[in-house]
Parts: C-alpha cells; sequence; structure tokens
C-alpha cells in the first residue's frame, strides 16, 4: 500500500524559510510525478510545485511561489522536497505531498490527477 508522509511544517516569521519533506513508502518504483499542493482554509486546494521525474526532472511551480520555492527530488528514496524560502502570511495553508505513477494528459495542477496524498503539514507564516 502506498503511503506518502510528510514533514517540516511549523511557524516562522515573514521572510523566513521553511523545508518540507514527503516520504513514500509501499512503491518500489519511481513516481512519475511527485507535488506540493496547499490549502488555506476556505480555499481550495491549489498546486504549488511539482516535479516531472519520467520526464527528465522537469519542474512546475505556481506563478505565487516562482523564485521563492525550490522543489526537488530523491529518485532512489522516492521522496520529494519543498524548500519555501521569503515567506509570506499568503503562504499559510495545509501543505500536501501528492504523487502519481503514470503520467496523463491534465496539467500538473489538478487536484483529480494524484491518485496518492499525504495526511497534509501545516505552515504558518507571520507577519
Amino acid at each position: 500500500q502506498v503511503q506518502l508522509v510528510e514533514s517540516g511544517g511549523g511557524s516562522v516569521q515573514a521572510g523566513g524559510s521553511l523545508t518540507l519533506s514527503c516520504a513514500a513508502s509501499g512503491y518500489d518504483y519511481s513516481f512519475a510525478f511527485m507535488a506540493w499542493f496547499r490549502q488555506a482554509p476556505g480555499k481550495e486546494r491549489e498546486g504549488v510545485a511539482a516535479v516531472y521525474s519520467s520526464g527528465g526532472g522537469y519542474t512546475f511551480y505556481a506563478d505565487s511561489v516562482k523564485g521563492r520555492f525550490t522543489i526537488s527530488q530523491d529518485k532512489a528514496k522516492n521522496t520529494a522536497v519543498l524548500q519555501m524560502d521569503s515567506l509570506k502570511p499568503e503562504d499559510t495553508a495545509m501543505y500536501y505531498c501528492a504523487a502519481k505513477i503514470v503520467p496523463d494528459s491534465r496539467a500538473w495542477w489538478v487536484v483529480a490527477g494524484y491518485t496518492y496524498w499525504g495526511q497534509g503539514t501545516q505552515v504558518t507564516v507571520s507577519s
């Protein structure tokens, strides 16, 4: 059974940094896509960043985080890391790791395109 477990959330002041990690278990091969999503209270879940592992490691970012967040993947360990710098109060949300085994035609930020999800880790940025 595939499981994704996030870690690294917490509270930080604006301008600070946090590193989120996603560890996968129950699957012995590399996921086609690993991604990070976030959901703030009262808002829909939105894509933050993704790495297209079977596509040469190409990365995708939401416009709101470009230049501040960096996603990386360790294929051998099936982990994904989200380095978040220059954090802003509007980055406050529950952050979720997601993964899919087979790439499809849906855009990387489509929630329904991912088969596996973690339980989430809270990120709070104070001003």
